[in-house]
């Protein structure tokens, strides 16, 4: 009778182990801004610094990873040299290739896609290229439905999106139409943000996003700000091609109570001086609860 009981319990301690450590299996997040390819930066021009930008990414090895700034090409280098990755991301001027992309990639080894979409920073958020409030150009959000294909099989949002630069209200009006869209999904799905958001924790659309009564429903967290509680005055996103730090951060991974933060830093690559892009990525690592 000794060796079924031995058995017995070998089975559940291996099936306590397999389901411990696919709980426990961590999700590493990029946001990059990778300034877009068409800007006249002589020295910082694209074509001198894609392949940092490449293996900035490459050395990160992020799970998902969140881009602002990208051109039809500097898409299709990305998807031509980063493999392994799936991708989504239409052009934000007409829903298909004109103008900027706010891109999306994931492991495909450790997702599966089952949904995506966009909408627009706009009073009419469903039409292409739609510009609202004080906006200078056209805005707009891309997301992702994933799951897991390890054995727990969850399934969760993951979106991106860049504010406008100069649109004080746009960007107030953005990060509230982002919170409502993802009050009304949070209690079906974990949710993942990541953005430009021209705009520091200071000011409003912050707090649209990750406070509690601005507007009403469950805020996200900020992923930086779970790891460094405390504000600092050299947290700056942007490099400004000569490794700046003094300053706020304006580029954010945000994500719902589902996660638990468990990393978050401003990864501050270069090589020789020069640096992949205008912004530093942020990464964060995080697990589903």
């Amino acid at each position: 009778m000794a060796e079924p009981a031995l058995w017995a319990w070998f089975l559940l301690i291996a099936t306590f182990a397999l389901h411990a450590a696919d709980r426990q299996a961590p999700v590493k997040v990029m946001s990059f801004n990778i300034r877009y390819g068409a800007a006249n930066d002589g020295e910082n021009s694209w074509k001198h610094r894609d392949y940092l930008v490449l293996e900035t990414i490459q050395n990160a090895r992020p799970d998902l990873i969140g881009y602002q700034e990208v051109l039809k090409f500097q898409a299709e280098f990305l998807q031509k040299n980063l493999k392994g990755y799936g991708f989504h991301g239409v052009g934000r001027d007409d829903g298909q290739e004109k103008g900027e992309y706010v891109p999306l990639m994931w492991r495909q080894e450790r997702f599966e896609l089952l949904d995506s979409g966009h909408f627009w920073l706009s009073e009419t958020p469903e039409i292409p290229g739609s510009v609202s409030w004080d906006s200078s150009l056209t805005r707009m959000l891309s997301w992702v439905l994933l799951k897991e294909t390890s054995p727990s099989g969850r399934e969760f949002i993951f979106a991106n999106t860049h504010f406008d630069h100069r649109g004080t209200q746009a960007r107030l009006e953005s990060a509230k139409l982002i919170r409502k869209r993802a009050n009304t999904i949070m209690d079906q799905y974990p949710v993942i943000l990541t953005g430009d958001f021209n705009t520091t924790e200071e000011g409003d659309p912050y707090a649209a996003l990750c406070k509690k009564t601005q507007p009403q429903g469950t805020p996200l967290i900020d992923a930086y700000r779970v790891i460094h509680p405390a504000p600092m005055d050299d947290e700056a996103s942007f490099s400004r091609w000569v490794g700046h730090r003094a300053g706020k951060r304006i580029d954010w991974i945000l994500h719902s109570n589902d996660f638990v933060t468990l990393h978050a830093n401003i990864n501050y690559t270069q090589e020789g001086g020069r640096y992949p892009s205008d912004h530093y990525p942020v990464e964060a690592t995080l697990r589903l609860k």
